[in-house]
């Protein structure tokens, strides 16, 4: 599983915790599919699309900056502006 996929795996667990949302929750109010939410915790799905990730993010009511104003995130940009840089 590649870095960036574990980030963001953990960043929708951790709000889920935080705000005290089942996965079932989470994709109901998402209005995803159930199967799509536990295919991107469980890694199945290699890129969940921004579209998703938004509407995680109107679930959990924080607005998508938010989602990835993280250090980690922060970390991964740092890294391809090397990348690029090189």
């Amino acid at each position: 599983m590649r870095k960036e996929q574990t980030i963001l795996i953990n960043r929708i667990v951790q709000l889920c915790q935080y705000k005290g949302y089942s996965y079932y929750k989470l994709a109901y109010r998402a209005s995803i599919p159930f199967t799509t939410l536990i295919h991107i915790v469980d890694g199945q799905s290699k890129n969940p699309g921004i579209f998703t990730i938004m509407k995680i993010c109107d679930a959990l009511e924080i607005p998508l900056k938010d989602f990835f104003d993280t250090e980690e995130f922060a970390l991964i940009i740092r890294e391809l502006d090397g990348e690029e840089n090189s």
